[in-house]
């Protein structure tokens, strides 16, 4: 046995999966590519991308139909198979929210994030805008962005640093990331409502974020006006 091998441990060596299945009938091919990909993406901590779930099935299996019919039986369930972040994932439908919150509080889960009103808005310019500096922020909003309250996105992973400006100083700019995506239960950006969309809503007035009156205080010892985003 060389030395590689002996230091490989059991975790990393590739298992060796028939995923074409040619013995089996087609109609039971296919069920056991459903089961294969319900359960590689129900054992996930994360949503699982087709290069993931590829790995589990024959070469020319459809993978999208394959979700298709997934989707279909677990209509009566009360969780589904979600489109998000660049992948599919469980979660539990919306309607048992209450039931959720009932049975665990906010201590459901990882917990609910908590985001500050400031922290909120600052984190939808970001989406929207990026990638943008925090000076340009700051513009939007007509005061200081603070260091802590960029700080406090990027601990909760919803925020990263995006490509450096082109200008004297190069000043970094920031992206959402895929946590954001998943959180908010989008698959990519271009789920993103619209600003008309958010006005009609009474969500957001552009010229108010212009203007720099729509955030109350975005110093670092900005008010604490909850916003709760789920796991």
């Amino acid at each position: 046995m060389s030395e590689a091998s002996t230091r490989r441990k059991p975790n990393e060596q590739r298992v060796l999966l028939d995923t074409e299945l040619d013995h089996l009938p087609p109609e039971l091919r296919w069920r056991e590519w459903m089961g294969r990909v319900e359960a590689v993406i129900f054992a996930a901590s994360e949503p699982v991308t087709r290069s993931v779930l590829a790995r589990v099935v024959g070469k020319n299996c459809n993978i999208e139909l394959i979700i298709d019919d997934i989707r279909a039986e677990l209509a009566g369930r009360p969780y589904e198979l979600v489109a998000v972040a660049g992948g599919w994932q469980h979660r539990t439908k919306k309607v048992f929210g209450d039931a959720i919150h009932a049975a665990f509080g906010t201590a459901a889960g990882e917990g609910a994030k908590v985001l500050s009103q400031s922290e909120a808005l600052v984190l939808m310019c970001i989406a929207y805008f990026q990638p943008i500096t925090r000076s340009e922020l700051s513009s939007f909003f007509g005061k200081e962005v603070s260091r802590d309250l960029i700080g406090v996105l990027r601990a909760q992973e919803l925020i990263a640093s995006g490509p450096r400006r082109p200008q004297p100083g190069s000043p970094c700019t920031y992206v959402t990331t895929k946590t954001f995506l998943s959180q908010f239960g989008l698959d990519t950006l271009r789920q993103l409502p619209g600003f008309e969309a958010l006005e009609d809503a009474g969500l957001l007035s552009k010229e108010k974020l212009l203007a720099g009156d729509i955030v109350p205080d975005l110093s670092s010892n900005h008010q604490n006006a909850d916003l709760d985003i789920e796991d």
